[in-house]
């Protein structure tokens, strides 16, 4: 799977680590219901962190379709709001 960070890049992640990663996304997401915005900057640096220690980076003129976005670190809680789906930001 080729996953963007926004403003950072790609990364290909196989597919075993969704599971590690719809973890961190569902705390994210109750942290988001919650508006606990602190736990929400933590959760979301802890996704965007472990997305890039088990991702192999794809080089910078790479231009492969991304088949899953992710915000950037920046990214505030209302921004985040509008990229999730019913399953949150990372699918299953």
């Amino acid at each position: 799977m080729i996953v963007r960070i926004m403003g950072e890049g790609q990364v290909r992640l196989a597919d075993s680590h969704l599971a590690a990663l719809n973890e961190l996304d569902n705390d994210l997401l109750a942290e988001m219901e919650n508006g606990d915005g602190p736990g929400f900057r933590r959760t979301l640096q802890a996704l965007l962190t472990k997305v890039r220690e088990l991702g192999d980076p794809l080089p910078d003129d790479s231009l492969e379709p991304s088949e899953l976005i992710l915000p950037s670190p920046e990214a505030t809680l209302e921004e985040v709001r509008e990229l999730l789906s019913d399953d949150g930001l990372i699918p299953g």
